[in-house]
């Protein structure tokens, strides 16, 4: 596909949630940057969305959209970078809200730092009813030169803080159809190229925290999270970061954490396989007793007993 020069497209994908896309598309629209397109993917919407879909499109020539059966938002991402023709790529949730001189001051960013590959704001955190949050659950809007090591140790931004080159998303390839933590392995994907950051010190987007839930108890979602955590895990060995670093090492912990979860939910495979590789990293005497004691009593008995115990502490 043929590259525009200087276009910012946003891929927005989007299920049962008209107003609230309405609201995001409109954020998009308000920039003082153009030019600019909207691709919005319906990700198998069942109520009104699809008509407003259709309206937003022929009020605003800006906006392409593409329907596809419900397969979560990696899925849903990919169809939009499927449509997509821009320089600078923007991932927005339709949720959230974008500050109106966001793509002016990163694509400038960019620019003025050709040999970085991403630009990046702060974010803003606000409850359902739009006041501002602490974002006490984890450290974001930290100034780095690059994402990795420190993606190690959390996803301190969220899916509409970055702005990419075009090259960049192309080098990373197709998103995952996991439906947990899709986003921070597609991050991963993008740290392991070596990609530098370009920072610019001003709130640029607006997220509004959900109450939905991760149901992250649910095997189905657990086994996402332990692909995408073993993914991850590879990303940072292509990238060079060795076992002995401490974001590896602390990476290895929650590779461990997550393995006595999946035991306790009966995925004994993906137990086996992230317990295989925490100890890979970092082989500490609680991992192999982790493992005798799966041996013994199975790993559903094992992640139980363990998470008994965390509970005790």
């Amino acid at each position: 596909m043929v590259v525009n020069a200087g276009l910012v497209s946003t891929i927005i994908p989007v299920y049962n949630r008209a107003a609230l896309l309405r609201e995001a598309v409109a954020s998009v629209l308000a920039q003082t940057y153009r030019p600019i397109e909207i691709a919005i993917v319906d990700d198998g919407s069942t109520d009104d969305t699809p008509a407003a879909i259709a309206e937003l499109a022929a009020a605003h020539p800006e906006i392409r959209t593409v329907r596809i059966a419900n397969g979560g938002p990696g899925a849903a991402r990919e169809a939009g970078r499927q449509l997509i023709r821009g320089e600078f790529v923007q991932h927005l949730d339709s949720d959230d809200l974008l500050r109106a001189r966001r793509f002016e001051l990163l694509v400038g960013a960019l620019r003025a730092h050709p040999e970085a590959g991403v630009a990046y704001g702060m974010t803003r955190y606000l409850d359902a009813n739009g006041h501002e949050l602490a974002p006490t659950w984890k450290n974001p809007n930290q100034q780095q030169e690059s994402m990795f090591p420190s993606f190690l140790l959390q996803r301190w931004w969220d899916t509409p803080s970055p702005l990419y080159r075009r090259s960049v998303t192309d080098a990373a390839g197709p998103w995952t159809s996991l439906r947990m933590e899709e986003d921070w392995e597609y991050d991963a994907r993008v740290a392991a190229l070596g990609m530098r950051l370009a920072f610019v010190p001003e709130v640029l987007v607006d997220v509004r925290m959900r109450m939905e839930g991760h149901l992250s108890g649910d095997p189905s979602r657990l086994a996402d999270r332990a692909r995408a955590h073993e993914l991850i895990a590879q990303h940072a060995q292509r990238a060079g970061i060795g076992a002995d670093a401490p974001e590896m090492q602390h990476f290895a912990r929650e590779l461990f954490h997550l393995a006595r979860q999946c035991g306790s939910a009966g995925l004994r495979d993906e137990a086996r396989r992230l317990l295989a590789l925490a100890r890979g990293i970092a082989p500490r005497w609680d991992m192999r007793a982790f493992g005798v004691v799966a041996g013994i009593i199975g790993w559903r008995g094992a992640g139980r007993l363990a998470t008994m115990r965390e509970r005790l502490r």
